[in-house]
């Protein structure tokens, strides 16, 4: 039952988006994947990421030490005309909070990223936030990120990025308009336990846009 009400959840999301989509190029909930490994389709850039389950239900899970910022890659190599997805879980400590996000393009490209300490929504190119909308964090609840890069009406890349709560509506949205080059890479996802304690990822989803 529990799986059953996991992929009807998926679906209305990515659905709701209120995006259309041409196409799925990868979808991972890890209900069929081996409990303490991680899919060999990752590239892992630094992370003791493995797959754990709770409740009957599977999710990638980050341990909450050591303090420092984690990432792998998942999916095709695209440049623009797609979205990514995935439900985050993570949990404050005192006044201590995680980050974590969402990236399209690679290492390099842009990062949808959920900043808890500043409250914010923030769309980062490397170590620079670009874009920010004001977005208040619950503690111990999952939430929805996504992230789509569309090429501009009149050049360079819009980049949108969303976070919606557990009910599936939209919480905050922010958007860059991008100028520079943008290149083809891989969509990855993002943790920082600064709280000290696990955070946990599930139901990532690749599509491309319409144009």
């Amino acid at each position: 039952m529990r799986f059953r009400l996991k992929k009807a959840l998926l679906g209305f999301l990515v659905c709701s988006a209120g995006t259309s989509f041409a196409g799925e190029l990868y979808r991972n909930d890890f209900e069929s994947a081996e409990e303490a490994k991680l899919p060999k389709e990752f590239m892992v850039m630094a992370g003791g990421f493995a797959v754990r389950s709770e409740g009957g239900n599977k999710f990638l899970e980050l341990p909450g030490a050591p303090l420092d910022t984690f990432a792998f890659l998942f999916g095709g190599s695209q440049q623009a005309g797609v979205q990514a997805s995935a439900r985050f879980f993570g949990t404050k400590q005192g006044r201590k909070y995680p980050t974590f996000g969402i990236s399209l393009n690679g290492v390099g490209g842009y990062r949808l990223q959920v900043s808890p300490a500043k409250k914010m929504l923030e769309i980062f190119k490397g170590d620079e936030s670009r874009a920010q909308v004001p977005y208040d964090w619950e503690s111990g609840k999952w939430v929805v990120l996504e992230l789509s890069v569309a090429e501009g009406a009149g050049g360079g890349f819009m980049v949108e990025g969303r976070v919606k709560g557990e009910g599936g509506g939209v919480a905050a949205t922010v958007r860059l308009e991008a100028k520079e080059a943008l290149p083809s890479g891989r969509a990855g996802i993002w943790g920082a336990p600064y709280s000290g304690t696990e955070i946990r990822f599930d139901d990532l989803v690749l599509s491309t846009l319409k144009p």
